[in-house]
């Protein structure tokens, strides 16, 4: 009988200590969770071209800046139009962004393409699908 006071002691610490557990542990229910929406717009890409004409092939040299160094850039070349219409060459940039550990610098990455067209095409530039601003030097 001794014990009786004893256990009804530990009784209602153990009673306290789990009420506290159960109310300073936050409930999943409770959140609502909102979906993370990007509201930062989108930057339009810049290209910076140089045309070499020869012999009706051009040799388009160019740079992009990418976000780190590690980004890989690819670039085609293809002529949109005819000759007997409004032509010109459009080079499609392909940029894809290394995921792996590296400093997020934004770097110059040069890129190059060649295409037989004639003289006096202008040139206009996608990366990823979008149009870029494009300067010719």
């Amino acid at each position: 009988m001794k014990h009786v006071p004893l256990r009804f002691a530990a009784t209602i610490i153990a009673l306290i200590i789990v009420a506290a557990f159960v109310l300073s542990v936050p409930h999943t229910q409770d959140e609502t969770k909102t979906p993370k929406r990007n509201d930062t717009p989108q930057s339009i890409p810049k290209v910076t071209l140089r045309d070499a004409f020869k012999k009706n092939l051009h040799t388009i040299t160019g740079s992009i800046e990418a976000p780190n160094a590690c980004a890989v850039v690819n670039a085609s070349a293809t002529v949109a139009g005819t000759a007997s219409s409004t032509g010109s060459i459009l080079i499609a940039v392909s940029l894809s962004t290394d995921t792996g550990v590296c400093l997020q610098l934004p770097t110059n990455i040069s890129f190059e393409a060649a295409v037989t067209a004639p003289a006096n095409f202008p040139l206009e530039a996608t990366v990823n699908g979008v149009a870029a601003s494009t300067t010719v030097l």
